[in-house]
């Protein structure tokens, strides 16, 4: 059937036709598109067997035979729940930005889907030059929904924005085709391969204490590239300008899945690939991922506007996410990958309920807010429900997530662990001061002026219902979404003293995997 390739390519193909749809039925005819898309991508519950670890709905064809590059796709329990996160995510941005965009609405939403193919590629591809292709393409209409659609200092975000994510690109490309050379020596000097399968089963030399040797340079080189896209400390600060200026639509996919493709980088190619580099410099990422939780907090708090508040958390909340993975423990690896979801469904939220008020008053400074509460207690109703998500109360979606990573943190390093509770704290503290400011106390002069025109309508309730039932859904019951993921994690962390990684190609029933992450001080050795 090509599950993969039509979730792939069916919106470029909306994309394409949306340009030629009369002005008028432009987002009616998006919306539909992306349901389309969304409800074909339900078919996964039914194809997809969360018992098997293994590669499923595999797609091989031939590219550049030369090069050993092909068109490989192919989904496992890690990439499941984010491709889907995708899916569901559009047809809530096309509606939450129905009155935000009204010029070129056509290039708008036809953006819009170019960039959902290009988010969907790069979870499914497994051919590394296919994942690079994808991971850039997704540049491409980001960069034009901030620069055409954005803010007063749209050309500079847009701009910033671009040069960051290529800078690090340029040295995942380099180590990409390195990688590529080095599969020639595998099955007795075959050709070259950029098959991700093929890589994993390299064996790269590594010496611990030193910066220059192979496994160690490459290590880095693909970290760069997946720090600055999550993004990580320090090279995080493209991210604020980016969220402030681009529009409601661009701010919720940025944060809600476009960051992910960072995380989910460091688990499909860093750890499984450089296994002893991996082991050897964890507690350098997990260190920089505390500083970022502590720092994205922090500057949060003082923070005057509302967006660029939230812009910041996403800088705080996405450390958690990295702190987790590099624990290389069961606990941490779950967590790290739950809370992508997580972090996707509650900022996803915060930055369509930001921009419900922002279409109303066009502007976001905290200080000119105040009894918002008594003027839009529904809206109130859900912004609460969302920020108790964002900080981790029991119950809600943010709590199992950040449960299961700090308990893996404490397993690998109690000290960052503990630092990264203060993160904690520090996030409860500048969410809930915003919340107090903004919805209670003394009415501000921007809710004396619009008052009761700030309540949500039917459509923003629409939109906001769905994210909420699942801020519930997945913290009251995480297992109806860990399950799905659990046999490929369980592969990626086999027991306690070596991690394993296996697959099975379209035409072997399994292939067992190599060792992976040596524990570290086997790797000192």
């Amino acid at each position: 059937m090509f599950l993969l390739s039509l979730l792939i390519f069916v919106p470029v193909v909306y994309g394409l036709m949306l340009l030629f749809v009369p002005k008028s039925q432009v987002k009616f005819t998006a919306l539909l598109f992306s349901l389309s898309t969304f409800i074909l991508s339900t078919r996964l519950f039914r194809e997809f067997d969360p018992s098997r670890a293994d590669l499923q709905l595999v797609e091989k064809f031939s590219w550049v035979k030369a090069f050993g590059i092909n068109y490989f796709v192919g989904i496992d329990g890690i990439s499941f729940w984010l491709v889907l996160l995708t899916t569901f995510l559009m047809p809530i941005t096309i509606l939450g930005s129905w009155k935000a965009v009204e010029k070129n609405t056509r290039a708008f939403h036809a953006n819009l889907m170019f960039l959902q193919s290009a988010l969907i590629g790069t979870f499914l591809a497994f051919d590394a030059i296919l994942f690079y292709v994808f991971f850039e393409a997704s540049l491409i209409p980001m960069y034009f929904l901030i620069g055409l659609w954005g803010g007063p200092r749209k050309i500079y975000a847009s701009v910033k924005f671009f040069i960051y994510t290529m800078f690090g690109s340029v040295f995942m490309l380099l180590a990409i085709i390195t990688m590529m050379i080095m599969t020639q020596t595998l099955d007795g000097g075959g050709g070259m391969s950029a098959s991700l399968l093929d890589f994993y089963k390299l064996d790269i030399p590594f010496i611990g204490g030193t910066l220059i040797n192979s496994q160690t340079l490459l290590f880095f080189a693909f970290c760069l590239a997946f720090a600055i896209k999550c993004p990580m400390f320090p090279v995080h600060t493209w991210l604020p300008d980016a969220h402030v200026e681009a529009p409601t639509a661009g701010s919720v996919l940025l944060a809600g899945v476009m960051l992910k493709m960072g995380t989910y980088g460091f688990l499909r190619f860093v750890l499984p690939m450089f296994p002893e580099a991996t082991a050897y410099w964890s507690w350098l990422l997990m260190l920089l991922a505390v500083i970022g939780i502590i720092y994205g907090a922090l500057v949060a708090m003082v923070q005057p506007d509302i967006k660029k508040l939230v812009a910041y958390s996403s800088v705080s909340h996405m450390g958690y996410v990295i702190l987790g993975l590099f624990t290389l423990n069961e606990f941490g690896v779950t967590g790290g990958l739950y809370q992508m979801l997580n972090h996707g469904v509650s900022t996803g939220a915060l930055f369509l309920l930001v921009g419900m008020v922002y279409e109303r008053t066009h502007n976001r400074e905290i200080s000119k807010y105040g009894g918002l509460a008594k003027a839009a207690p529904w809206f109130t109703i859900c912004f609460m429900i969302i920020t108790l998500s964002s900080i981790a109360v029991p119950m809600t979606n943010g709590f199992i997530g950040e449960f299961l990573i700090l308990l893996g943190a404490f397993q690998a390093n109690s000290y960052l662990a503990g630092a990264a509770v203060l993160g904690v704290v520090l996030g409860a503290t500048y969410m809930l001061w915003m919340v107090k400011r903004v919805f209670f106390g003394s009415t501000g002069e921007l809710v004396e002026k619009y008052n009761s025109k700030l309540e949500m309508n039917w459509r923003e309730g629409a939109v906001i219902a769905p994210l909420i039932i699942l801020v519930f859904w997945m913290g009251l019951l995480p297992n109806h979404f860990l399950n799905w993921s659990k046999a490929s994690l369980e592969h990626l962390l086999q027991n306690k003293n070596n991690y394993t990684l296996s697959y099975v190609t379209e035409s072997t029933p399994s292939i067992n995997g190599k060792k992976m992450i040596a524990l570290k001080d086997k790797a000192v050795k």
